[in-house]
This record gives C-alpha cells, structure tokens and sequence, in this order.
C-alpha cells in the first residue's frame, strides 16, 4: 500500500481559525457521543500553533483540550501536536501526528489524517457541509488506503462551549 500523502504546502496563516469536525475516526480519548466538536488554531507566543478543541461530552458538560502543534518542515501540511500540560512536552514521543490531507482553495473544508491510517478527520468552516462535500474529502481518504467503516458523526446542536462556561466547571 502507497503511504499517505499530506497537501505539498498548507498556508498556516489561512488555517488558522475556527473548524468544525463533521466526522472523524474513533480515538481512544474522545467521547464517541460529544457533540459540537471544535478546533480553533491560533498562533502561540512561541510561534507555534496553538490547539483549542471543545465540545460537549456525553453528559452535556463542557469540556475543552488544549495543545500545541508545530509544522515538521517548511510544506507546512505535517505537524506534530502534543495534548500534554506544558511543563511535560518535552517529552519525547507523546506527540501526534496531524496531516492536512486535503483542503479546498478557500480554506474552508480540510481532510486531515495520520500516516498510520488510524485517525481522520473531515473538518469545516461551518457546522454542516453539503454531503457531496463530505463525500469527496472521504473518497480522498478511502484513495489513501483508510478504512471509514467507524466513521463517527458528531451531532452540532448550535452550541459552542465558550470560556465562562469553562470557568464554570
């Protein structure tokens, strides 16, 4: 089997923002019942992208993970994010891989992916996508050899976990 191929260049600056998963492949840390899945990528002090995802959990509770992710080289389309508390990621090895398999000119829909072929995301601008959007993006996935046949989509409600209700926990 060929490997997976990420995009040949990502423009950062135009990724960063607020995504909304429209389906992923189960993860073993995630709630395969949480609704409102976000992710909203900013640019860190350090340089590095900063990872916010949020959603609501199985029991309607907010809930939120933060972590950092940095480009592998200069495509900028492989990264590498950590999920652990800053003080531990230096850590080696506890660092994920994250590939922007597929993206549309305007940066408004991502195919994202690891090399193992054990994580996917379809990603949007939006809470919903036309479903021959998401259909494309996952016949790129299936053409790279992954195995949709999991595949989870995340009910969004019109909710967002916001900071107060993140104080509030």
């Amino acid at each position: 089997m060929n490997d997976v191929i990420a995009v040949p260049h990502l423009d950062l600056d135009r990724y960063l923002g607020r995504w909304y998963e429209i389906c992923r492949l189960p993860l073993k840390y995630e709630d395969e019942t949480a609704t409102d899945i976000t992710a909203t990528y900013s640019l860190a002090d350090n340089g590095k992208v900063r990872v916010d995802n949020r959603c609501f959990d199985a029991e309607g509770q907010p809930t939120q993970a933060l972590g950092e992710a940095s480009p592998v080289d200069e495509a900028n389309s492989r990264l590498k994010v950590s999920f652990l508390p800053k003080g531990l990621r230096w850590i080696p090895f506890t660092e994920g891989d994250y590939w922007v398999l597929k993206i549309d000119p305007d940066y408004q829909v991502s195919l994202v992916g690891t090399p193992d072929r054990k994580n996917l995301w379809v990603l949007s601008r939006s809470p919903e996508l036309p479903q021959s959007t998401t259909q494309e993006y996952l016949d790129e996935a299936r053409s790279q050899g992954f195995d949709l046949s999991s595949l989870i989509i995340p009910k969004h409600t019109g909710r967002e976990v916001t900071e107060s209700m993140l104080e509030e926990r």
